[in-house]
């Protein structure tokens, strides 16, 4: 049975705190409560060549799954909150949660303020096995790191959902968390801090953003609730409407829901996902030959025999002629 995880905003920060005082790097893992066979702790080396290691949580399988699922989480990033869909996910699937830069056991220690900097640092997440497509999905935010780099990876990723989007219109909850968070810096836990940083720094960011989303020619996905108080649900409906995107972009209202769509039932998240899954495509109508009356091969013999009586007749004639 998995503990419980402290959910929203002030859980969050909360958990941040008790990690401090514990001196973990994260919070309690949730991934503790399920074998190695069903989540299992990584690590890789940041793309870029910028020295950084970093950690995240994945879903093991013997064999290569279809669908490789590459999960940017938000701010703070924690990928131990992904432990119960990690574990949850069918074996057709695969998936693979980041610690992003800055965040839990991840490097460096200090925020990574540009987007398109971890976006270059997350980009060994994109590698597959031959065959294998990718679902890419960026959560709060991470959605617009992941479009960044479905941006620069486009061939790579056949799908980008953007889960709980913010984009620097924070909601009555994360204006709170800016607000009380940026007069204390100094006092708050790493994760917190960094938090504060990069999330206060992106709106100036956007700009690259919005023209990617224009550009790309993935099939994007929007995931929100409808009760997200800290990335609003209108906020990302105006900044998709702005967007002349080469795909439609497709929206799904998850009733009930919160920003943390992931804290909620793994079934429904997961569901969710899956739909975002392209069908595959017919090249060409399926053929229907037309149905043929059987024949009478009785009848036809009968046809084709040679009538004996004619043939004898045929030579009395002769004879008696000559």
């Amino acid at each position: 049975m998995a503990r419980k995880r402290p959910k929203g905003v002030v859980g969050v920060g909360w958990a941040c705190f008790a990690s401090a005082m514990l001196g973990r790097t994260e919070h309690v893992p949730m991934s503790k409560d399920y074998p190695d066979t069903m989540v299992r702790r990584t690590s890789f080396e940041a793309g870029g060549g910028l020295g950084w290691r970093i950690s995240a949580l994945e879903s093991p399988r013997g064999q290569t799954a279809p669908w490789k699922i590459v999960v940017v989480t938000g701010s703070p990033s924690w990928a131990e909150y992904w432990a119960p869909v990690l574990a949850a996910l069918p074996q057709d699937r695969e998936m693979i949660v980041v610690d992003r830069p800055g965040f839990g056991a991840s490097e460096p220690a200090d925020h990574v303020p540009d987007l398109e900097v971890q976006a270059l640092a997350l980009s060994p997440l994109l590698q597959a096995a031959p065959g294998q497509k990718i679902l890419l999905v960026g959560q709060s935010y991470g959605a617009a790191i992941a479009t960044l780099m479905a941006r620069r990876y486009g061939r790579r990723v056949r799908g980008l959902v953007l889960l709980s989007g913010y984009y620097g219109e924070p909601g009555p909850t994360a204006r709170w968390l800016l607000d009380t968070g940026g007069k204390a810096l100094g006092l708050i836990p790493r994760d917190l801090r960094n938090a504060v940083l990069e999330v206060t720094g992106q709106p100036e960011q956007l700009g690259p953003v919005r023209r990617a989303l224009g550009e790309l020619r993935t099939p994007i996905h929007l995931i929100h609730g409808d009760r997200d108080d800290f990335a609003p649900l209108d906020a990302a409906e105006r900044l998709m409407a702005g967007i002349r995107a080469r795909h439609s972009i497709r929206l799904t209202r998850v009733e009930g829901a919160d920003h943390f769509i992931n804290d909620g039932p793994t079934d429904r998240l997961l569901a969710a996902l899956d739909a975002c899954v392209p069908q595959p495509r017919r090249l060409l109508p399926p053929l229907r030959w037309p149905a043929l009356p059987r024949p009478d091969l009785a009848a036809l013999w009968a046809r084709m025999r040679p009538d004996p009586s004619r043939r004898w007749t045929g030579v009395a004639a002769t004879r008696e002629t000559a």
